[in-house]
Formats: C-alpha cells, structure tokens, sequence
C-alpha cells in the first residue's frame, strides 16, 4: 500500500511539474493564460474498516485550473494588433460562414491575400454589421456575426449637395458703377469660392460674387452672382439668365432680414437656403462637359453646418467665416482605427470615412469551463455555458486597445519558485518508495 501512496506522490509532483514548465514555455505567448494543477487526498474505506485508523490512500489530480486574470499589454505600431482590457474573448472561426466558433484573446491580427483580419493560424475575426455613416450596430448576435474583412477598391465618388457658407459682408463699401462682370473686379465688391464635385467625382469652382445695391435706393441690401468653372450661373442654374441667383437685405443691426424677394422676413437668424437647379434641362448639369451631371440640386445654406455662424453685414472687412461642402472626388484607403468599443473606420484619402463593422466580443458564464483547443483558443462546453455576445465596453464586457496584445499572465518568479517546490516533492516521493523498498528488501532477506 505505501508503494501505491509514493506512487501517487510521484503521480502529482510531475503534474505539477509538466503544468509549470507549460506556463514556463509560453511565458511570452500572446493571450495566453496560466494554469495552476490543483489536488486532493485519496481516502478510500468501507464498513469493514477501522476508519479511526485509515490514514489515507494519497494524492489525485482534480483540475489543471487555467487561471483567466489580466495580462499586462504591449504597445506595437500595427493598429490590427488588438488587446482586450476586461472580461471577453474575441470570435474566431476556421472557415468563412462557419458558425463554429473559436474563442481567443491573443489579438495578433494580420490581412490575408483577400483583405480579412485573420490570426496566424488563418482563422477568421468575427464582427458585428453596422451602418456605414453612423455606425450604429445593427445586430449582435453571434448568428448575424461575419468575417471582417477591409477594403482596398477606392472611395466612390460623391457628387455635391450641399455647400455651407457664412460670411461678414462690408457695411462700409460703395455701390459698383459697373454692369456685374466676373472678369471685371470693379464690378462687384467681394467674392469667395468652394471647390464642388460632379457625378464622377470631377471638381468644378463655385465662385460666389457679392454687390452691393444702391444705398439711396436700396440699403442694406446685396446681390449674390454665381459661376461654375467660369460660366455664369443664372437662377435657372445654368448661363441662360445672366441676373443674380438671390439677394440678400440687412436689417439696421446687420443682421439677416430678408432673402431672395426684398421685404419678405427670413424664416430664422440666418437667410433662407437656395437651391441651384442641376437638371439636364436647365441647370448646373448644361454646365458640364465631361458626361458627368448633378444628381440633384445644390442648396446653398447661408450658414455654417452647425448653424452657429449667421451672415453678417458690419463696419469691417468682408470676412468669410465658414465654407464646407458635402462632395468627394475618388479617393484612397490612407488608413484605418479601430476604436475602444471595436468599431472598424475606414479612412480614404478624400477625406471620407466609413464604418466597415464591429469587433465581435463574447463572455461566457463559467470561463473555468472552456475547453482548450490549442494555439491559444478555447471552445464552449456543458461546463461553460453558452457564450453571451455584446459590444465591446458594454456590460460586463471590457474594451479593445489598438495597437497593442495581452502577454501572457505569468509570473516568471512564481513559477520559478513552483519548479522548485514541486522538485523538491519529486525527490521527497522518490525518497519514499526507496525506504519502502528498502524496508521490504530487508523483510525478504530475513531467514
């Protein structure tokens, strides 16, 4: 019996030797997390047996526990690097469309030869769909989840509709003398201009051109003269009427008080938008010679787009205090974020952004369930529970830090310090079974 009990002995020093020397050899693993071999005493008896007397059978090997606490992060230069601080598991699937998920926080993410964020084991990130403009999730269900994967075609083009612009026009200036000229600078008192964008993605220059009226006849009152790329832009929107697309009228404060027809109160703080007309008809499309249109009509907003910065009409010089539009020529991927709650955006060199997806985050009831699969991954099981998905930061859930990976979450000095213990059980089991063998050795050599 007391051989069987070194045995045991023996058994479990090892145990707790190989689970050591494990979390020795991926001391520098990505994701990877300790185990600790947890034991219990063996006692066997029946109701045949002293069990005042019983002094036990020796020792077992109940779990090797993984121990899911924390790692420390290292910062990297590559924003697909990805580290979770908090509870939760990135998803991870063999095969695109797989529903067969693998569970992984080593975050050491790479393109593959189609654009999808892969492991180097080839697997699969899962994220959740969201719309492109907001981002806004639309579904997170592991079941709507799909492989992320990063475009490298160009930004399409976006053709101009709105154009925001808000200005301080001059009190002080005289009237013109001159018929409205845009090659003739005397002809009017101040201009500005925005670059917008066709239906291809061509820039064309939309000059704006400011008179002042007859203050005799007309005070605080301004005309407004378009072009597009040189050619004068009627109230039509195209060449055909050479008069000024609106007018504008200041009240005695030089605030906005009317547009388009004098005497009619603007309807806010600001002058009313105008729309350009941009139909093949009669519109800035008659303008275009490149086979590109105007899918609808322009509106100019006498404002910022925050609607914080009304036209003005001071004693000081003309100033333009905001000028934006919403177009886009075709551009390149120049980059992409990733942000805490894992939203995926895209950067093209146009200047616009899209959504592509969110990073998929899971956690599960009983982490101590999960079964290892090897190369840092885990699957579910019946001890697990089912896994729960979420976005990242929401719940119980932690966030995402680019451009950094969990190391591993073992402490070199304590394992060091384990090795030894568990050497020194080794020897002291060792030594055991010797005396026991010993002590037999001389009962057999009694005569």
């Amino acid at each position: 019996m007391s051989f069987n009990i070194a045995l045991t002995g023996l058994a479990a020093a090892q145990k707790d030797l190989d689970t050591t020397a494990n979390n020795i050899a991926n001391v520098n693993t990505t994701g990877f997390k300790e185990s600790r071999a947890e034991f219990a005493s063996v006692y066997a008896s029946s109701v045949f047996s002293a069990g005042k007397t019983k002094n036990g059978d020796g020792v077992q090997t109940t779990m090797v526990a993984q121990q899911f606490h924390q790692g420390s992060l290292n910062f990297t230069q590559n924003s697909l690097d990805l580290a979770i601080t908090g509870e939760g598991y990135f998803a991870m699937s063999e095969e695109l469309g797989s529903q067969d998920f693998t569970y992984s926080r080593a975050g050491a993410f790479k393109l593959n030869k189609d654009n999808f964020i892969v492991d180097a084991q080839g697997n699969f990130l899962q994220g959740f769909p969201v719309d492109p403009s907001t981002g806004d999730t639309t579904s997170v269900s592991l079941s709507t989840s799909a492989a992320l994967q990063i475009p490298d075609a160009s930004g399409s083009p976006r053709a101009t509709t709105n154009v925001y612009t808000s200005f301080n026009l001059d009190s002080r200036v005289t009237s013109p003398t001159l018929a409205f000229d845009p090659t003739v600078s005397a002809s009017y008192n101040s201009s500005t201009s925005t670059t917008i964008y066709d239906s291809l993605g061509e820039p064309h220059t939309l000059q704006m051109y400011f008179v002042k009226e007859d203050p005799a006849t007309n005070p605080n009152q301004w005309q407004v003269y378009a072009t597009l790329g040189g050619q004068l832009v009627g109230p039509a929107g195209d060449g055909s009427v050479a008069g000024p697309i609106t007018e504008f009228e200041f009240d005695s404060n030089g605030n906005p008080a009317s547009t388009g027809d004098p005497g009619v109160p603007v309807s806010g703080p600001t002058f009313d938008p105008f729309n350009i007309p941009a139909g093949a008809g009669a519109g800035l499309s008659t303008l275009l010679t490149n086979g590109a249109t105007f899918p609808s009509n322009i509106q100019m907003n006498w404002r910022d787009e925050a609607n914080t910065k009304p036209p003005t009409q001071f004693a000081s010089r003309f100033e333009v205090k905001a000028l934006e539009q919403d177009g886009a020529t075709t551009g390149r991927l120049a980059g992409i974020d990733i942000g805490s709650d894992g939203k995926i955006v895209a950067s093209y060199s146009n200047g616009d952004s899209t959504y592509l997806g969110q990073v998929a985050m899971v956690r599960f009831s009983n982490s101590q369930g999960l079964q290892q699969v090897g190369n840092t991954g885990w699957k579910k099981s019946l001890t697990s529970g089912e896994p729960i998905a979420g976005e990242p930061g929401s719940g119980t859930l932690g966030t995402i830090n680019s451009s950094a990976l969990e190391q591993s979450n073992v402490n070199l000095t304590n394992e060091l310090v384990d090795l030894i213990s568990a050497q020194r059980n080794f020897q002291a089991n060792s030594r055991a079974l010797e005396v026991n063998s010993t002590l037999q050795q001389n009962i057999l050599q009694i005569r």
